[in-house]
Order: C-alpha cells, then structure tokens, then sequence
C-alpha cells in the first residue's frame, strides 16, 4: 500500500480561517490608516495657510488696532474644503504713560478654522510684533 502525502480537508479549512482572519485584520489597519492620513492633510494644509496670513499680518503696517479682521481662502486652497480666519491685533505690553508715537509690543491672534466632514474643526496661532502707539486723531 502506497502512503499519500498532502494535506487534510481539515488542515486547508483551518489553514483558510487563518488566512482570512490576518487579511481581515490588515484591511482594517490600511482602512484606519487612510482616515488617519486624510485628516492629517487637511490640519497640515490648515497650518500652512495660517502660517502665510501670520506673516501677513506681522508684516503689515498701520494695522487696526483691536478691530476683529477675517476672510476665507479660496475653497482649492485648503483642499476644496470651507476654510477660514479671523484676527486681532492688541496692545500687549507698554508702560501707562507711554506717549504717542513710542513702540510698544503687539500680540497677534490668529484663529483659522476648515471644514472637516460636517464639523468645523480650529486652531490658534499667536505672534509678536513691533508697533507704534497712534497719534491721537483731532485737535
């Protein structure tokens, strides 16, 4: 009598569920992987839109002191995604009896938000900047 070799209707079953089970398992990996890497894009195409308005506005001269300042980006800018900012220049820090005309220190604040499935997601970035005190307007 000749021995067969090879393998049992048993063995290529339970060789099948294990097989099945690690493509299962690395199919939920790659598919969380994409969500993770999508998200991603977007807060890195949000940073660097908000890091460009940050130059902006600390380059600007004369800015409006205390007046909220804002826009949206055009929607192929972030992505083709709804995105925006908002802004304020404030006094940060001068004596109280700084007079008119002297430097002083000023913050600014820069809020810029995009649209993430339905939910509008944020960030804050601060930044310093030399200015002047205004002369005051009149007689």
């Amino acid at each position: 009598m000749k021995q067969q070799r090879g393998f049992t209707l048993l063995e290529v079953l339970v060789a099948t569920l294990i097989m099945g089970i690690a493509v299962t398992g690395l199919l939920t990996a790659i598919s969380t992987s994409m969500g993770n890497a999508s998200r991603l894009t977007a807060y890195d195409r949000a940073l660097i839109l908000a890091r460009q308005k940050m130059d902006e506005l600390l380059q600007v001269n004369n800015p409006p002191m205390g007046t909220l300042l804002q826009g949206e980006w055009p929607v192929e800018a972030p992505g083709q995604t709804p995105a925006g900012w908002k802004a304020m220049i404030t006094q940060f820090e001068a004596p109280p009896t700084t007079p008119p005309g002297s430097e002083i220190l000023q913050r600014v604040q820069l809020d810029v938000w995009w649209m993430d499935a339905d939910r509008q997601k944020n960030f804050e970035l601060e930044g310093y900047r030399k200015g002047i005190i205004p002369m005051p307007i009149g007689p």
